[in-house]
Parts: C-alpha cells; sequence; structure tokens
C-alpha cells in the first residue's frame, strides 16, 4: 500500500470519528460552536488529501497537502478547546490526538518527500 492509500484510509477514517464526535456533542453537550468548527475542519483534511490525487502537478498536488496540514493543525486547536473546557474527556481527547498526529507525520513526510523530487 502507498504513502497515499494510506493516508486517504486515514483521514477518511479520522473524519468518520470526527462527525461521530460531532454528533455526541450537538446531542448530548448540546455544544454548537466549537463542535461546528471541529466537523469543518476535521472533515476537510480528507477532502484536501482525495483532492490532491487530481492535481494538475507536483506543486498543485504539494499545495492540496499542506491545505490538509493546516486543516489538521486547525482541528487540533479545536480539539484542545473541547478538551480544556470539558466538553471531551481525556480519553476521547488522546485518542483523537494520536491519530491526527499520525496523520499530521504522514503529511509532513508526503510533502517532504515530494518537495526533494522537484530539486532534482
Amino acid at each position: 500500500m502507498s504513502g497515499d492509500n494510506i493516508i486517504q484510509t486515514k483521514t477518511r477514517d479520522f473524519a468518520l470519528h470526527i462527525i461521530s464526535l460531532y454528533k455526541i456533542l450537538i446531542e448530548e453537550k448540546k455544544e454548537y460552536v466549537l463542535s461546528k468548527q471541529l466537523l469543518r475542519s476535521g472533515t476537510s483534511i480528507g477532502a484536501n488529501v482525495r483532492e490532491s490525487k487530481n492535481a494538475q502537478s507536483r506543486l498543485d498536488f504539494i499545495n492540496k497537502l499542506n491545505i490538509a496540514l493546516k486543516d489538521a493543525d486547525e482541528t487540533d486547536y479545536w480539539l484542545d478547546l473541547l478538551y480544556t473546557s470539558n466538553y471531551i474527556n481525556k480519553e476521547e481527547f488522546t485518542k483523537n490526538e494520536n491519530e491526527l498526529n499520525e496523520i499530521i507525520k504522514i503529511l509532513t513526510s508526503i510533502i517532504k518527500t515530494t518537495k526533494s523530487t522537484l530539486d532534482k
């Protein structure tokens, strides 16, 4: 399985976890503002990774993955706020944080590798 397939699978699975967390936040915690931001950024990571498949060039590919990386960083921010404000517990935070950090590492690696091929 190539790095692209791994990142597509991981970001899709992460988006599904974020959707589930969003449902819990709005139905059980009655939290609508931060959870909507989390939903938007958390699902956007995979959308941009998916969009990178149809990039018009390597630079466009890198740009799409950089957008996904920014969305991942934003998602980390919303998760931190939800945890710090006690909307999600430590276990939920840690689980999502670990998945997100793995996605960030993979995205960073793909971007670095692709950039290095541009220089050759």
